[in-house]
């Protein structure tokens, strides 16, 4: 499954002083059956209007249709709950234990099956926030909490309960909550979805290998140009080829897979450890 470029690839990341990073995006999780929201599945019905996922998905909105909002995330993040973790998931948790600090992994999803497969908080970056956190709308606190399980098991286009909505209130001040996720009209910040850190990975890797992801979004592609830019290898596992295959062919000693990443992940941990070893 993996040529010599990529094996080649490998050895000279686990022999040398720099981090080997992952970055995913969502065609991981859709392997676990979790749909894309950006598609039909992510449309929404509030009152007589249908909305598009990029118009849910704003602060705007929250601030007009709180209710529907929450309504909308708590059936999404039950859909991801109900999902499992895949091998894909499972080989990034064994490549951590592989590497220690040189392993960093930053992932667009917002889904938490990474955490829930085994990886750390710690080396975890995940840039888009996580669908099972929330925080208080006012920030009366820089504390993110995690998201009460009663609130799981919300049917499509369901309406909050009055029960759901005396959880959906923050802990210290009793004001009202948001989803821990990033907004189309929001900006990246170190505080929240860890971008500073995430640019400091790419800067520090020796190695970067992108996962079922397309470059939708404007970070990740950065992460992307830093590790070209520094000359360092891309290896790009996705079903199709993309943006990040196109780096990934251009850097040193870079390759695209075009597979499946529950196919080849574990396959290229298993490099990773041959190489330890």
């Amino acid at each position: 499954m993996l040529n010599q470029t990529v094996i080649r690839a490998i050895r000279d990341a686990v022999n040398g002083s720099g981090r080997i990073v992952i970055l995913t995006g969502a065609g991981i999780s859709a392997e676990s059956g979790i749909p894309t929201f950006r598609g039909p599945e992510g449309y929404w019905t509030i009152g007589s209007e249908v909305y598009q996922p990029q118009e849910m998905a704003t602060l705007q909105m929250f601030q007009r249709h709180p209710e529907a909002i929450w309504s909308w995330y708590l059936y999404r993040a039950t859909v991801c709950h109900n999902a499992v973790q895949n091998q894909g998931h499972k080989a990034l948790v064994d490549l951590e234990k592989l590497l220690g600090d040189r392993f960093a992994l930053i992932t667009q999803n917002v889904d938490n099956l990474h955490i829930r497969a085994g990886s750390s908080d710690a080396r975890t970056l995940q840039i888009h926030g996580n669908l099972f956190r929330m925080r208080c709308m006012g920030g009366c606190v820089e504390a993110v909490y995690p998201l009460p399980q009663q609130l799981l098991g919300k049917k499509r286009n369901e309406a909050l309960s009055p029960a759901e909505r005396n959880l959906l209130k923050c802990r210290d001040c009793s004001g009202a909550v948001r989803p821990h996720v990033l907004w189309f009209d929001e900006y990246y910040n170190e505080e929240w979805y860890r971008c500073d850190s995430a640019m400091k990975a790419a800067d520090e890797a020796q190695l970067l290998i992108v996962a079922g992801t397309s470059g939708a979004t404007s970070l990740p592609m950065q992460v992307a140009q830093r590790v070209l830019g520094n000359d360092n290898a891309i290896i790009d596992v996705n079903i199709a080829p993309n943006p990040f295959s196109d780096l990934a062919q251009r850097s040193k000693g870079g390759a695209f897979i075009q597979s499946a990443s529950a196919t080849v992940l574990p396959a290229l941990v298993e490099s990773v450890s041959a190489a330890v070893s």
